[in-house]
């Protein structure tokens, strides 16, 4: 789980170094806005941005009883964050396994990608798709609602 938090404590670390010498040289204004930037950044690629995770046993037998996607994920990852942000709100709708937390979830991403761990990995009706577009996932969430 620490791994998760990594990079987020890592910007918000380095934000604060750099505002404090900002802070020093007398430019508060700027250590304000620099430190922001990095707190605000820091948000963006944690865990938080996310809706709940589940394990993937848990995430693939509700799916294959109300017929939602299944979307493994790890934090940090860009490619995860375009496709939650690029979802808006309906990303609450889908399944989302932490692929860093839950065990089973990366061995499924694993099975799919030819033993790599290559996230977003949805699955829909039991086909994995490797980083799809989102407006494809949405439409696949349309048709399960």
């Amino acid at each position: 789980m620490m791994r998760a938090w990594l990079l987020p404590l890592s910007l918000v670390l380095c934000g604060s170094v750099v505002a404090a010498g900002l802070a020093s040289r007398g430019s508060s204004p700027g250590a304000v806005a620099v430190l922001l930037t990095f707190v605000l950044t820091a948000g963006v690629y944690s865990p938080l941005v996310f809706p709940r995770s589940i394990g993937a046993v848990e995430a693939q037998r509700l799916s294959a009883a109300d017929g939602r996607p299944v979307v493994f994920w790890r934090p940090g990852c860009t490619y995860c964050l375009r496709l939650r942000f690029r979802l808006g709100r309906r990303a609450r709708r889908l399944h989302w396994v932490n692929i860093w937390r839950d065990p089973a979830g990366a061995a499924v991403v694993r099975t799919a990608n030819e033993g790599d761990e290559t996230v977003p990995t949805v699955v829909v009706a039991g086909r994995p798709h490797v980083n799809p577009d989102p407006a494809w996932v949405r439409r696949q969430l349309s048709r399960s609602a």
